[in-house]
This record gives structure tokens, C-alpha cells and sequence, in this order.
């Protein structure tokens, strides 16, 4: 059952990844201070589909890799989520209203296939980002502490990813 979640969860990623570098534009830039080395924001044109509904996408792709973070957009009612796909680690980030931080991906994301793995999660650095900072930031702001924190949390800071 597991190696079959992972099989449909790799084809949605591919999928959602192969549409989203057909058209891109670039909305920021800066360095990780980790092994993936600088890091490059582009918004996708064309929204996400995510548990049915369209949702705002973001990729993130890194100077030392050709393995690239999805990032979509979603609105609760109390907060706003920023939910990271990769094929290593998924997790989201999300803005409360006192706090920017990182957390589990939802039930309703398991659901779906997508999951939050021990097996690559650095659990300290992972509590170290409950409350990165207060919140009152852009989705440009938050796009930047994601791209730049979110390397941290893999359990080798992503020196496996980095081509050398």
C-alpha cells in the first residue's frame, strides 16, 4: 500500500511539475546558506489543481540541483497555508495570525497521498521552525523564508540533492 501511495504521489508530482515549467515567471531570488546552494522563485500561470480546488503555485529551484519545490497557496479561514511538494519531504508552512511557521501536512493533504516522512525530516530543525517569524509578510516574503529554510529541514540539509 505504501509503495503505492509513493507511485501515485511521484506521477502527481511529475505531472504538476511538468506543467508547471511550461510557463514561469520569476518573482525572487537569494542563497540558502545550505548545500543546495542559491535559490530562484517563479510563479506558475496556471493554478494548481490541490484536493479539487485551484490554488496559486510557486516553484522553487536551486543552484546545485535539478530537483525543484512546489509550493501552492491555499486560504483557510484562519490562516493561509503554504504547502511544499517535493519528492523527498512534504510539509506546510503556514501564516497564522501571530506567527509564520512550519507544520505537518493537514488530513485532508494524507488523504490525497502526500505525507510528511521521518525518514528525511530533521525533527530538530523542524521545531525550530514552528515560529520563524511574526506574521504581516507578502506571499513574496514568505516564498523567501520557505526557500531558504525549508533545505534546513532535510535530515542531511540537502547535501544528497546537491550535485557537486
Amino acid at each position: 500500500m505504501k509503495a503505492m501511495k509513493r507511485i501515485i504521489f511521484t506521477a502527481l508530482l511529475t505531472v504538476a511539475l511538468g506543467s508547471a515549467s511550461q510557463a514561469r515567471e520569476f518573482v525572487a531570488e537569494g542563497k540558502t546558506n545550505s548545500a543546495l546552494g542559491d535559490y530562484r522563485i517563479e510563479v506558475v500561470d496556471n493554478p494548481m489543481m490541490l484536493n479539487g480546488d485551484k490554488v496559486t503555485a510557486f516553484v522553487i529551484s536551486y543552484q546545485n540541483t535539478p530537483v525543484e519545490v512546489q509550493v501552492a497557496i491555499r486560504k483557510d479561514r484562519d490562516c493561509k497555508k503554504y504547502i511544499v511538494l517535493s519528492d523527498k519531504l512534504c510539509v506546510q508552512y503556514v501564516c497564522k495570525e501571530n506567527y509564520f511557521g512550519v507544520e505537518r501536512l493537514d488530513a485532508s493533504l494524507i488523504k490525497e497521498g502526500f505525507s510528511t516522512s521521518d525518514q528525511f525530516l530533521d525533527r530538530n530543525e523542524y521545531f525550530h521552525q514552528k515560529v520563524i517569524t511574526s506574521a504581516g509578510g507578502s506571499d513574496v516574503d514568505y516564498m523567501k523564508l520557505i526557500a531558504s529554510y525549508f533545505p534546513m529541514l532535510l535530515k542531511n540539509k540537502g547535501e544528497d540533492l546537491a550535485v557537486r
